[in-house]
């Protein structure tokens, strides 16, 4: 039966649903748009339906249960986007994982989530290989190498259908595993329900506007930063645009060539695309909105942004863990540059001190969050759960954030930095945001980091890292000095490192856990 889109507005306003049923009626009301589109390549929605349903009939085949896992780790591609979207029409959870991790690591991942089958491609495959042995989940190879079965081989015949499977609200949808900057990763589990309340829009919703949407996708499918773009933009019926290896050039061709009206960046990617020479040149007008999370966004950076290039700019601050968000329109409050935004409606943060008691407004602690879009917890992890949460008086549960900020009269959440990041010497705070925010505005200077290293005389001293802008040399006694004249004799930077760059995770956060192994002290550096 065809659907209306009176059809699909109705089915997204249900309490509970699923992405794949959404799929469907996008599939029946606009069978020949396009779904998906790599290179010149085109997925439309009746192919992306006809496709999942193969893929679902093939797990059930191969006894993938409700409530099951498979894993996906590869590079992006538009069979990855198929299949991701695909397991929840078995009523199976996806596991999606880091291609740059260890091999130790990713078999470690496989164990815990329990997959049965993972679809890779040849290089994660290489990789692993040395460490594959039974019994080991069933390997489906999404770029057709010869390393496991490839995927049309392995896919249920044309036409098949799988068994319809009720959804539980509460199972996995995916579990997401932490970028491991801290550690160990971390299995965060994420329920069809709080899918759906991503989803969620006030009735009489224009969906026909969202099915215009044309989101150009550039960060890895693995990242909650991505799939808080990709559900959406399938399940409204919208078409993506997937740029598996990020290029600042090649994304602003995209962007022009399929006039592109939505975009997840992280901050290192706005700054990479507006260093493009000819920047200005590239037609972007088509642009509604433009979204950036995952890592901090300089001021003088969203500003650039706001003033190059068209359509809103959004800023997003939350965990994949989930607690509560904030947003900043920054097109429509430029006065608050400086912070994240507010609360968004139906999320709740508060300040607590390191005792736990919640301190007043104004106060700097750290930020903990409840909403109705909260992780189940950590796979297979109750410990390390129970550590992530903080309830209040009334037993209201919420998720620590493990930052360190405070909020303003008018309600705009002014982050300091990670609670882990911020540096104790000679018996002072010391937050490292407010050491790089000066050294960026040293001339030369293109990006900063400072990290806390161990010192006999202060407990911790900050060591700042810069790197120069193109063309440009630094002295680093000479930024260290002009920074030292701006900051409070308790921020004194001890030392100074150029660096060609800064090491970054795949979504654009900065390794500081990197450069404070790295880091060798000088005996002139003022650390001792």
């Amino acid at each position: 039966m065809k659907s209306t889109a009176a059809d699909i507005g109705a089915l997204r306003e249900r309490a509970f649903g699923s992405h794949h049923e959404l799929i469907r009626a996008h599939a029946a009301l606009r069978p020949h748009k396009p779904a998906m589109i790599q290179d010149e390549r085109r997925l439309s929605y009746a192919q992306l339906d006809a496709l999942m349903d193969r893929i679902a009939a093939a797990l059930q085949r191969d006894d993938v249960e409700p409530g099951g896992c498979v894993a996906i780790c590869a590079a992006t591609s538009i069979e990855y986007g198929a299949v991701f979207m695909a397991a929840p029409r078995a009523a199976a959870g996806v596991a999606p994982l880091s291609p740059s991790s260890t091999p130790q690591s990713l078999m470690a991942m496989l164990d815990d989530c329990g997959a049965c089958i993972v679809f890779l491609d040849a290089a994660v495959a290489q990789a692993l290989a040395p460490l594959r042995c039974s019994p080991r989940p069933a390997w489906v190879m999404l770029d057709e190498s010869d390393f496991g079965v490839r995927l049309q081989d392995w896919l249920a015949q044309a036409g098949a259908q799988p068994r319809p499977e009720a959804l539980d609200p509460d199972a996995a949808f995916n579990i997401i595993y932490s970028s491991g900057t801290t550690g160990t990763p971390k299995g965060i589990v994420q329920s069809y329900r709080l899918r759906w309340l991503q989803l969620m829009r006030e009735p009489g919703h224009d969906y026909e506007a969202d099915a215009a949407n044309v989101n150009l996708i550039s960060t890895p499918l693995y990242s909650n930063t991505t799939l808080v773009s990709f559900l959406p933009t399938l399940a409204n019926g919208g078409t993506l645009v997937l740029q598996p290896n990020f290029d600042a050039v090649e994304y602003l061709e995209l962007a022009q060539r399929h006039r592109v009206t939505h975009a997840m960046l992280v901050p290192v990617q706005y700054r990479r695309l507006l260093a493009v020479p000819d920047f200005d040149r590239y037609d972007l007008s088509s642009f509604v909105m433009k979204y950036s999370t995952s890592a901090p966004f300089a001021v003088d950076l969203k500003a650039q942004v706001l003033e190059r290039w068209p359509g809103g700019l959004t800023e997003f601050y939350g965990m994949t863990e989930g607690g509560a968000s904030c947003h900043l329109l920054a097109h429509e409050r430029p006065d608050k540059l400086h912070t994240v935004g507010c609360p968004m409606p139906g999320h709740e943060m508060r300040v607590i001190d390191e005792a736990g008691r919640e301190l007043p407004a104004g106060e700097i602690g750290e930020i903990v969050g409840r909403s109705p879009i909260m992780m189940n917890g950590y796979l297979n992890q109750p410990g390390r759960t129970s550590e992530a949460e903080w309830c209040d008086a009334q037993g209201n549960r919420f998720i620590r954030t493990g930052d360190v900020g405070r909020f303003d009269a008018d309600g705009f959440l002014t982050l300091m930095d990670r609670r882990k990041d911020m540096l104790i010497s000679g018996g002072f705070n010391v937050y490292p945001s407010d050491l790089e925010a000066v050294l960026v505005q040293c001339d030369g200077v293109l990006e900063a980091a400072v990290v806390g290293v161990p010192s006999q005389r202060w407990g911790e001293t900050p060591v700042g890292f810069v790197v120069p802008r193109p063309g440009r040399t630094l002295d680093a006694a000479a930024v260290r000095a002009w920074a030292n004249e701006r900051l409070g004799k308790t921020q004194a930077i001890s030392a100074i490192e150029v660096v060609p760059a800064l090491p970054r995770s795949a979504i654009g956060k900065v390794l500081k856990r990197e450069l404070r192994d790295a880091w060798r002290a000088p005996p002139h550096s003022g650390s001792s």
